[in-house]
């Protein structure tokens, strides 16, 4: 039992991964004795509807001078954003004046591009050492956690805002409430909110439990997004379904009565009653599923072992580290994992202490087997990696179910 972090009410867990290492905390031998470890418990709560973790690091355990994670790492995600801002841009910046701000900008990926088109802007990310680097690219951007306080200070210093913008980030916050209150006081009459996050209604149905970890406090839908910001004088009024991270959903969000509420919205209400992510017991079956799917992904690395086989893992994501613990997934099972990210290369996996390597490695002599880890980057790296496939190399996915791919 413990409280909804949205409304306060009573909230059960419907399932426990058990004990979980800080999703990007890769780490040195050295380190393996003091690994941080919590119960990652997942609720539901009847009264917003929201799906969250009972239990969440401190930010400061996941959010650092060495965090792991460098969103310009993927050529993908940097025509993701670029699109992204280009909307912002050609819809929503009217004023002679306009003013972006962004949270969880991480290397400036997306504010860049109103930094190149000379638009005043604003990124505030924690991790001081991805904010270095957006500083670095021309994108102005403070090494702060944001809330009620800081939206007043930035007021204080550059007025309201036109448009803010997050991606991947608002399902990191727990302090979501006092988000909603700084947005409030941080936006223009006619200001809107956007941003994206991975969808409860995908997660749900392709089973892709992997998108629940420690930076994932919760897990949004629209009838818990609409909730949330209700609460607070603002209305979610338009929504835009995205491909990226395995099935996104882009939020837009203003004040009350701002503008008119798009259809889109009503109908995808409605898909979510029909998808019951409304009831607990659609969780239920959910935990089930998990399970049939952990079981499934270990026994197939085991017979492929028994084959003596090598297998590897593709991409050291923080994701992964759902998958691995949850599963019980080692190196007696998995090799190494091979990842392009500097910062990961010579460290180990959180948990299960499965080695990281360079990509090189991988190229020189290809594994019978790779685990496909990024399973939501599939498209882009099954172009890249033609000569794995054309050599005999296997993929083993377990989204939306575990099977081997030629």
């Amino acid at each position: 039992m413990g409280k909804c972090l949205i409304c306060n009410s009573v909230i059960d867990p419907f399932m426990s991964f058990g004990k979980m290492p800080i999703a990007n905390g890769f780490l040195t031998p050295e380190q393996f004795g003091d690994e941080y470890f919590f119960d990652m418990y997942v609720a539901f709560c009847p009264e917003c509807k929201m799906v969250q973790l009972t239990e969440q690091p401190d930010p400061e355990k996941m959010f650092h001078e060495n965090y792991a994670f460098f969103s310009s790492t993927s050529s993908r995600m940097a025509i993701h954003f670029k699109e992204f801002a280009e909307h912002v841009k050609k819809d929503f910046l009217n004023a002679a004046d306009p003013f972006v701000v962004e949270i969880g900008c991480n290397d400036g990926i997306m504010l860049q591009n109103f930094a190149k088109a000379g638009i005043r802007h604003l990124g505030i990310e924690p991790s001081s050492n991805v904010a270095k680097v957006a500083n670095e690219k021309g994108v102005r951007t403070i090494s702060r956690f944001f809330d009620a306080n800081l939206a007043r200070d930035i007021v204080n210093e550059h007025g309201q805002a036109d448009a803010f913008l997050a991606a991947n980030v608002m399902c990191h916050i727990s302090n979501f409430n006092s988000v909603i209150e700084g947005i409030g006081i941080l936006l223009k009459p006619k200001g809107v909110v956007m941003f994206e996050d991975p969808y409860l209604g995908d997660v749900i149905e392709k089973t892709s439990y992997d998108q629940i970890y420690d930076e994932h406090v919760f897990l949004f839908s629209l009838t818990s997004i609409q909730y949330a910001f209700g609460r607070l004088g603002m209305e979610l009024i338009d929504i835009e379904p995205q491909s990226t991270h395995g099935g996104s959903m882009r939020y837009v969000i203003a004040h009350k009565g701002a503008y008119p509420v798009s259809d889109k919205v009503k109908s995808q209400l409605k898909k979510e009653k029909e998808l019951g992510l409304d009831n607990r017991s659609t969780y239920d079956v959910f935990r089930k599923n998990c399970e049939q799917s952990r079981d499934s992904l270990k026994l197939l690395l085991q017979e492929i072992k028994r084959q003596g086989k090598q297998i590897v893992g593709y991409a050291a994501t923080s994701k992964s580290t759902t998958v691995l613990n949850y599963c019980g997934i080692n190196s007696d099972l998995i090799d190494y994992i091979s990842d392009t990210t500097p910062i990961k290369q010579g460290k180990f996996s959180p948990g299960m202490h499965i080695p990281v390597r360079a990509y090189d490695e991988f190229v020189k002599k290809y594994p019978d087997y790779a685990v496909l880890l990024a399973w939501n980057h599939a498209e882009e790296i099954m172009a890249k990696e033609k000569k794995f496939m054309e050599s005999g190399g296997k993929w083993i996915s377990f989204v939306p179910k575990v099977q081997v791919m030629k």
